[in-house]
C-alpha cells in the first residue's frame, strides 16, 4: 500500500471498558479490541508513531514501537485519554473502544451478597468520551465508530451522521452484523463508502482515505 505516514502521531482506543457494580463485579461487553489492534499494527508499519490505549484483552504481542497503555475501567480510559491529549499533539485519533454507555448510579463498596432473590441496579449514562478529542485538540483528524447490530444501511448511516454532528468527528466507521454478516461503511459529512465485508477490508479502505486527507 503506497501510503507514508512517517512521523504522524496517532492515538487509538480499543477493546471493552468496565464499570464497577461492587468491589468484585463489573459490567462489560464482548468487544475483542481486534479492530483497534489491527489499526495500530497497520499504522505502525506505515511509519506512524502509535499510542494504543488498550482495554482488557488476552495477551497481545505487538511491535515494541507501538506504545501500549493498558486500562480496564471507564474512568481509567477517560483519565488516560485526557492526559495523552494534553501531553502530546496528535494528528489522528481512532476511537474504536467499546465504551460503556451506562454505569451504576452508586457503586457498592463491598461485595453484594450472593443468593439474593432480587437485585436492582440503577444505571445512569456515562459521558461521551468521543466528545473529548476535539475539545482538547480541535485540529485532530477524528475517526469514531458506530456499531448497531441487525440494522439497515440507512439507519446505520443516519446514526453515524448524528455522531459526527455531536462530536465533531471527521469520519465514522459504521458497522453491523446484520444476518450474522459483518458489514461496514465509512461515513463522513458528504457521503459514505462501502460496504466492506471484513474488518481488514474496512481498515484498508480507511488507510486509503488517510493518504488523501492527512
Amino acid at each position: 500500500m503506497d501510503i507514508n505516514l512517517k512521523g504522524k502521531k496517532v492515538i487509538i482506543t480499543a477493546a471493552a471498558t468496565w464499570v464497577k457494580i461492587d468491589n468484585v463485579r463489573v459490567i462489560s461487553n464482548i468487544a475483542s479490541g481486534e479492530t483497534g489492534i489491527l489499526f495500530a499494527e497497520k499504522l505502525n508499519k506505515l511509519g506512524a508513531r502509535v499510542t494504543l490505549l488498550l482495554g482488557p484483552v488476552d495477551r497481545v504481542l505487538l511491535d515494541n514501537k507501538i506504545k501500549v497503555i493498558n486500562f480496564k475501567f471507564f474512568e481509567e480510559l477517560k483519565y488516560l485519554l485526557v492526559k495523552e491529549l494534553k501531553l502530546k499533539q496528535y494528528d489522528i485519533a481512532v476511537h474504536s473502544a467499546a465504551v460503556s454507555d451506562y454505569q451504576p448510579v452508586a457503586v457498592i463498596s463491598k461485595k453484594i451478597a450472593s443468593g439474593l432473590k432480587n437485585l436492582r441496579i440503577n444505571l445512569k449514562p456515562t459521558p461521551k468520551l468521543i466528545d473529548i478529542f476535539k475539545k482538547i485538540q480541535p485540529d485532530i483528524f477524528l475517526v469514531g465508530f458506530k456499531f448497531e447490530p441487525d440494522t439497515s444501511r440507512f439507519q446505520l448511516v443516519k446514526e453515524s451522521r448524528k455522531q459526527i454532528r455531536a462530536s465533531g468527528a471527521d469520519l465514522v466507521v459504521a458497522n453491523t452484523i446484520a444476518q450474522k454478516r459483518y458489514s461496514a461503511y465509512l461515513v463522513d459529512r458528504g457521503g459514505y463508502r462501502g460496504p466492506f465485508s471484513t474488518k481488514a477490508a474496512m481498515v484498508s479502505g480507511l488507510l486509503k482515505l488517510f493518504k488523501r486527507i492527512i
